[in-house]
């Protein structure tokens, strides 16, 4: 039999404010990444990055939604970089642990099988390497990493600081983070007029670089390009370039633990060395337009926790786990679908450094990735610092075209993924 309330019950209900009930639930955030081997260096300082993120939530209370809050729970899943332990791993998370966001590094992790698999889930995943979008992953977003077009920020501040430099030799390793980086730089120096002498696409595996940088400083270029080599290979670069006698300028995407490579170098060595990625001391972090929680603050725990690891991925999944925060709380839901519209509602957010558009259409086939500004960092008497935001939508909007060319002659355009690619990847 039904209950009959009173009306002075109803009545009672309506006046009496609704108390808001604090027990205490969790949500999960899966976290699929190398964290171990010689690319563990691009995901475990992100994954220290997001233990302080989740701490600092958890401590403040954690997520309100509704009547309910919610502790983090950061769940990790070593992919070694092997397609089959990621999509493992994806499995993993997804059935068995429940999480309601995957953060990924992507590339090689990102296969075929496992799209199917986030596409059928309808899982929303995060990549750090855009280049992963495209129309058929529609719940894959880049929020913060927007590898590599950035790049072109680099090459382009470059050029205006010594005009002078007319040629460049570049090399990076053979896999999808140094591909798409190749085309870009390709792109970035074409537009800047500056003529690529020598190019060299190296094994995963390699370990003995002298050879390389030889065959690079025998083209007497004027500039060298590490393109997006892994820290290993940065670092085996650099100081094979020092002991074969080279004092010119470097450009790389990344320059992670620099000041081992001042040790084992010279600080005239490096100074000036040119990469995108600065440490979260710089002040031009606290300019207005930067949309990241006391980033100097953040540095300062991060070095003291994990001393010698901060690198250029210590703060971009946090900053992928705020994106992700305030979208849950302004729609009051955990649903991938309805967080990801609240993401890119209106079609522009904030990044880190600024405001920023949800954009790739052209050269990804979907606007999944949220472009902007992106810092230029030189090496400045012995430290990393700001010299730039550059903005990447300007350098596209003036030639696009460019790098639409350079991509798809090395197939890498959305749309040749998964069909007969008829040019030569490599063809210059």
């Amino acid at each position: 039999m039904a209950k009959i309330r009173s009306p002075l019950f109803s009545a009672l209900s309506l006046a009496m404010p609704r108390l808001k009930i604090e027990t205490k639930k969790e949500v999960k955030v899966g976290f699929l990444a190398p964290l171990s081997g010689k690319l563990k260096s691009w995901a475990e300082p992100g994954y220290h990055g997001c233990l302080i993120w989740k701490e600092r939530i958890n401590a403040a209370g954690g997520l309100l939604i509704g009547d309910r809050r919610y502790l983090v729970e950061i769940i990790p899943h070593d992919t070694r970089f092997q397609p089959e332990r990621a999509l493992e791993g994806a499995r993993k998370l997804v059935l068995e642990d429940g999480v309601k966001f995957l953060i990924m590094v992507g590339g090689n992790d990102f296969s075929r099988p496992l799209r199917d698999f986030v596409n059928r889930q309808r899982t929303l995943v995060s990549t750090a390497l855009p280049s992963d979008l495209s129309p058929d992953a529609r719940t894959l977003i880049a929020p913060s990493e927007v590898h590599p077009i950035y790049n072109v920020t680099g090459v382009d501040w470059l050029k205006r600081d010594q005009p002078s430099l007319k040629t460049v030799a570049m090399c990076t390793q053979d896999d999808a983070h140094g591909l798409p980086s190749i085309a870009t730089y390709r792109a970035a120096f074409e537009a800047a007029n500056i003529k690529v002498v020598a190019e060299r696409l190296f094994p995963i595996e390699t370990s003995e670089f002298g050879g390389i940088v030889k065959e690079l400083l025998d083209k007497n270029p004027d500039f060298l390009c590490w393109d997006t080599a892994y820290e290993p290979f940065v670092h085996a670069l650099t100081i094979e370039a020092f002991r074969q006698g080279y004092r010119g300028r470097i450009l790389s995407c990344t320059c992670d633990n620099y000041r081992e490579l001042i040790d084992r170098t010279s600080p005239s060595f490096m100074e000036g060395f040119v990469f995108q990625f600065p440490d979260f001391d710089d002040p031009r972090l606290n300019d207005p337009q930067i949309n990241f929680e006391n980033p100097n603050l953040f540095y300062q725990e991060f070095c003291d926790r994990f001393p010698g690891t901060w690198s250029a991925v210590s703060w971009q999944y946090v900053s992928v786990l705020d994106l992700w925060k305030a979208a849950v709380e302004r729609s009051q839901s955990f649903e991938p679908a309805t967080v990801m519209a609240m993401m890119k509602v209106g079609g522009q957010s904030k990044n880190v450094f600024g405001e920023a558009t949800w954009w790739g259409r052209e050269l990804f086939g979907i606007d999944n990735a949220l472009v902007g500004y992106w810092p230029v960092v030189t090496i400045q008497d012995g430290r990393a610092r700001i010299v730039e935001y550059g903005s990447i939508l300007d350098w596209w909007n003036a030639h696009s075209g460019i790098l639409i060319r350079h991509m798809r002659k090395m197939g890498l355009m959305w749309d040749q993924r998964e069909g007969k690619i008829t040019e030569s990847r490599y063809g210059v």
